[in-house]
């Protein structure tokens, strides 16, 4: 018996002596995902980050034309050109609107009337076009479209010889039809009008209204340009920006001093070092600051379609 147990012992020793004894278990790290709160302000961070570079960017020229015309000839030439050096800008703006007999608001009323009206009609225009080709079934609609899209691929500056050229030979060149025209005909702002109404207008509604025994002027008139007021908002505002800022047209088509637009009659003055002695460069400054004012006044006054356009969307 006790060889017996001996044994057993022995053939135990032996057995745990080969065992293989595993390795230590390693710790393993998982990798967990970042919080949601983290990555949100990260990517606040970042967005903040490059709306701030993207303003000191587009406000950078503005605060120099700010700066610069505050100053008189002394201080524009001599002094900082991003800090002001004296106070001159009711004196400068005394001299744009004195000079050359107040030809500045003749060119400021003149812009006016091609922005705003051409601007107006070509809305009016384009988002008659648009409705009838995104609400319409007639034979060439594609391909009307397609020229749509062409047209307005093809730089403008290419199209001002024809237009020259067309307008010289039916006696428009010098007057104010050769820019309103082009003004009405916008290929841009029908393919925007077309996209809107496609979102906005519903096929529903126009069989009520016809239904109900409106005619299809009526329709537009009272019940599309109503639902269509943030396209509309967004297709003039564009639309006079353009035009506002329009210059190698005017240039190519108006003539005479008193038909120039703002920008042309500003470029005219760059042309003058001193004259009278008047330092022509501050007028220059100074008019040019004051080209902007309409177009901020009028991204103000539009931003209320704007907001009723989306409270309408979301109401719809």
């Amino acid at each position: 018996m006790a060889l017996t147990e001996n044994r057993k012992e022995n053939g135990a020793e032996k057995a745990a002596e080969t065992a293989v004894v595993p390795p230590r278990a390693r710790t393993v790290r998982r990798l967990t995902r970042p919080d949601a709160a983290a990555r949100s302000r990260g990517a606040q961070r970042f967005l903040l980050l490059g709306l701030v570079l993207a303003s000191v960017y587009s406000l950078f020229p503005v605060w120099w034309l700010i700066v610069a015309s505050t100053k008189d000839r002394v201080g524009l030439y001599q002094s900082n050109g991003l800090w002001f050096s004296g106070w001159h800008l009711w004196d400068n703006l005394q001299q744009v609107f004195t000079y050359d007999d107040g030809i500045f608001l003749r060119w400021t009323a003149n812009s006016f009337l091609y922005a705003g009206v051409g601007s107006l009609g070509g809305t009016l225009v384009a988002l008659a076009t648009g409705y009838g080709l995104a609400r319409f079934d007639f034979p060439g609609r594609g391909a009307v479209f397609a020229a749509v899209v062409g047209s307005f691929l093809i730089p403008i500056a290419l199209l001002t010889l024809p237009l020259y050229l067309l307008f010289s030979a039916i006696g428009l060149v010098d007057t104010p039809w050769a820019m309103l025209i082009p003004c009405l005909i916008n290929p841009f702002s029908v393919y925007l009008a077309k996209v809107y109404t496609e979102a906005t207008i519903p096929f529903e509604l126009l069989e009520a209204a016809r239904i109900d025994g409106a005619g299809e002027l009526r329709i537009f008139f009272s019940i599309v340009l109503r639902m269509m007021t943030t396209g509309g908002a967004t297709v003039f505002l564009l639309a006079f920006v353009n035009t506002w800022n329009a210059f190698f047209l005017p240039l190519t088509v108006l003539r005479g001093e008193e038909n120039w637009t703002l920008n042309l009659g500003l470029y005219n003055w760059t042309g003058k070092r001193l004259e009278s002695g008047i330092d022509v460069t501050s007028l220059v400054l100074t008019g040019a600051l004051l080209s902007i004012v309409p177009m901020a006044i009028m991204m103000v006054a539009m931003r209320r379609y704007w907001r009723t356009g989306v409270t309408l969307g979301a109401l719809k």
